[in-house]
């Protein structure tokens, strides 16, 4: 995109964490904010802080898996702004279990808010974005849509399916004033972990805690989003976060067998 300024940004899973953080730097870049999420406190707090900063800001109490309550809210945003300009598909949750102890009902609830939430982000929003001057779409998906780990099919399942979705829609985008970009986030400090919904035997639950605390020490949501939001200025296909994301890319592609055996070995030892 050429300017941020007057530009109306919608953004998923905006009450804490990437989904706050980008929120607050895209105000700061002189955008309005459409803000979405089912965590009402959290969502009241970061309207709080747009409206300190003096964001136009609009709130809306979205589950982004249930496909109508997603058309009313593509609806909700153009009423309330006039239109829309960037996109950002950033809900996301997480559960850790090996697939032997998985809930279906777990996988499913996983897929809606990661997956289909994207989709219907996109499919509800993009008529609008398309009518804008220019657009741009987000769609958060994770070091995991690179690379396959354990205890994680679920989410890795997810993941692999956005930055697909996000390839192809690329595709048909190319002749639009619609970019799209694919983020692959590694470790944040978020809530995303300590949120996880967990299932399996002792040994994986204090595996599950101790990755808890490894996340709260690892790279700031504010520094994630500036690559975000530099990703939307440039019109970048993908943006890498993380040094072990920019690694792991490469040595998938480099030497993929050694890459797996590297990541069953790190498991291991988190484990």
């Amino acid at each position: 995109m050429k300017r941020l300024e007057q530009r109306v940004a919608v953004v998923t899973g905006a009450g804490s964490g990437i989904g706050r953080a980008t929120s607050l730097l895209l105000a700061q870049k002189g955008c309005q904010l459409a803000i979405a999420d089912v965590n009402e406190e959290g969502l009241q707090e970061t309207e709080r802080l747009l409206r300190e900063a003096g964001t136009k800001v609009s709130t809306h109490t979205v589950d982004v898996s249930n496909r109508e309550r997603m058309q009313r809210f593509a609806a909700e945003v153009v009423e309330a702004h006039g239109g829309v300009n960037i996109l950002v598909n950033n809900a996301g949750v997480s559960v850790n279990s090996k697939f032997v102890d998985h809930s279906l009902e777990d996988f499913e609830w996983l897929m809606g808010i990661n997956f289909w939430g994207v989709v219907y982000g996109c499919k509800f929003f993009l008529p609008h974005l398309l009518q804008a001057e220019e657009g741009h779409i987000v769609n958060i998906s994770s070091v995991f849509g690179l690379v396959g780990v354990p205890q994680q099919t679920s989410y890795c399942s997810s993941k692999f399916a956005v930055r697909g979705f996000t390839e192809s829609l690329r595709a048909e985008l190319k002749d639009t004033r619609v970019g799209i970009t694919s983020v692959h986030p590694g470790g944040i400090a978020t809530n995303i972990a300590a949120s996880s919904r967990v299932s399996g035997d002792d040994k994986l639950r204090a595996g599950h805690e101790r990755a808890v605390k490894m996340f709260r020490k690892m790279m700031a949501p504010e520094r994630a989003a500036e690559q975000i939001v530099r990703g939307i200025t440039a019109s970048r296909q993908r943006v890498l976060i993380t040094r072990e994301t920019h690694f792991l890319d490469l040595a998938k592609r480099v030497a993929p067998t050694a890459s797996n055996a590297l990541i069953d070995w790190g498991f291991k030892r988190m484990t």
